[in-house]
């Protein structure tokens, strides 16, 4: 059976992988002509906001409430397996209409858990952007500072080139900044680029999935397990 770890349906954050923090570049002000090439370096803005102290003791906090949330979805999920095992070991004994209530019933709950799931994906997205954002803004404000005290023409997020020469990256540099407190100036701040993108346990650093998590995958059709037998008197799942 397929496992169901808290994760956004819609953007779908595997390690930040559908949604990085930073797609466009950051541009500095034009540099003054002077017949010399742009000055060009890049930035890994998704690193740069995780591995901040203040974006770990994000992180840490948010593990707390994935862990919690997913021990709680676990034992709905556990108990939903426990009553179609039921539902199957039944279904010889049962009269037709009991039966189609039972079922009725089952996937009903299913629904529930899925509706549960959202909303939990949902409270831990606004999570995210609370406790991420502010620290995706100052990043942002120190790239910013840096390219114009430096006179770069243009900084490039990492993830948007194939290849870079490791002295253009900033990424060090700026958690080094970020973290002995440096700050941005008042017309280098400004809002993030972007709204910070919503974790998945995948997402934090060292996390593993926890043990027995929902078997009820994302976007599963009501009343089925994947992986398992459909429920016993349960329409067939229709076809895509």
């Amino acid at each position: 059976m397929r496992s169901l770890p808290l994760r956004p349906l819609a953007l779908g954050l595997a390690a930040f992988a559908a949604a990085s923090l930073l797609r466009p570049a950051l541009a500095a002000d034009p540099a003054p002509a002077g017949g010399v090439g742009p000055r060009i370096a890049i930035i890994d803005m998704q690193r740069a906001v995780i591995e901040t102290e203040d974006g770990l003791r994000a992180q840490a906090a948010l593990r707390k409430y994935v862990d919690r949330r997913q021990s709680e979805l676990n034992a709905r999920q556990e108990e939903l397996v426990r009553k179609k095992d039921e539902l199957e070991k039944q279904a010889k004994v049962l009269s037709k209409e009991a039966l189609q209530r039972a079922t009725e019933e089952w996937q009903r709950q299913a629904v529930g858990l899925q509706g549960v799931l959202q909303d939990s994906n949902q409270e831990l997205q606004r999570r995210q952007n609370d406790v991420l954002a502010p620290v995706y803004g100052r990043v942002a404000g120190l790239v910013r500072k840096i390219a114009r005290n430096e006179g770069f023409d243009l900084i490039v997020e990492r993830q948007a080139v194939p290849y870079v020469r490791a002295e253009l990256d900033l990424t060090d540099r700026v958690i080094l900044l970020y973290n002995a407190g440096e700050t941005p100036g008042p017309d280098e701040a400004g809002p993030p680029i972007v709204p910070a993108p919503p974790l998945t346990p995948g997402a934090l650093p060292g996390a593993v999935p926890g043990p027995g998590a929902p078997r009820v995958a994302p976007g599963a059709a009501p009343g089925t397990v994947p992986g398992t037998a459909p429920a016993p008197g349960a329409a067939p799942k229709p076809p895509r």
